[in-house]
């Protein structure tokens, strides 16, 4: 293990924590709570970190090994056809958050802005954010890679994931405790940067929908109807 890929880690680290699950939503939940929510907010951070862990842990005792076992049914017909109408549903999903689909339709707006709530709350936002980010998680698997071509032991991989989470969620807990620190003085800053958040949240939403759909749906159509047989 040298400093050089503990350096990499870190980068890769300091990339995944401008994640939506790990940037986004914390501000959101800094911005809609004062220092009473702070414990809530805490709790979301520490669910997250500990699902990118997991993850990771399962990733590196050969998880992906055990998925390549399944590499014949996961290419059959009828698994890219599940896809393939998966795809298309999330295709369709991201017009309903659209804003301007549902302004021309009369159908109110839809924001997306989660608030702080009790602990069972901010357990399953913290793993709904993580499960919805598993896909897109392109750093983080890459550092899981470096680490396991570098032939690491267990004693040596596993704090490095354990740091891994803890740089991950760095900005957020920084932003929390410099609202603790600047108290009202940062509220008018804040309130303007949630307000921003919240008109263009639905977007967002509908833009990552789509492109995930689309390419979901391309990739199936692709081995449905144009591989060779």
């Amino acid at each position: 293990m040298t400093i050089g890929l503990m350096l990499t880690l870190a980068a890769f680290a300091l990339v995944d924590s401008t994640s939506f699950g790990t940037l986004v939503i914390p501000l959101y939940l800094l911005l809609s709570g004062g220092r009473s929510k702070v414990p809530g907010q805490l709790v979301y951070l520490a669910t997250i970190a500990a699902f990118y862990f997991l993850v990771g842990v399962a990733l590196m005792l050969g998880l992906s090994a055990a998925m390549d076992g399944l590499g014949e049914a996961l290419h059959s017909k009828v698994a890219y056809g599940v896809q393939l109408a998966l795809g298309v549903g999330l295709f369709a999903l991201s017009f309903r958050f659209d804003p301007k689909y549902r302004a021309k339709r009369g159908l109110p707006e839809r924001r997306f802005e989660p608030r702080t709530g009790g602990p069972g709350t901010m357990v399953l936002l913290g793993l709904t954010a993580g499960a919805v980010e598993v896909a897109t998680m392109v750093p983080y698997l890459a550092a899981v890679g470096i680490m396991t071509t570098a032939g690491l032991s267990a004693a040596q991989w596993l704090p490095l994931l354990a740091g891994y989470v803890l740089v991950m969620i760095v900005p957020p807990l920084a932003l929390i405790g410099l609202r603790g620190m600047t108290g009202a003085r940062l509220e008018p800053r804040l309130e303007r940067l949630r307000a921003w958040l919240t008109r263009h949240s639905a977007s967002m939403v509908s833009w990552a929908l789509g492109i995930i759909g689309f390419l979901l749906a391309r990739d199936a159509a692709a081995q449905l109807f144009f591989a060779p047989a």
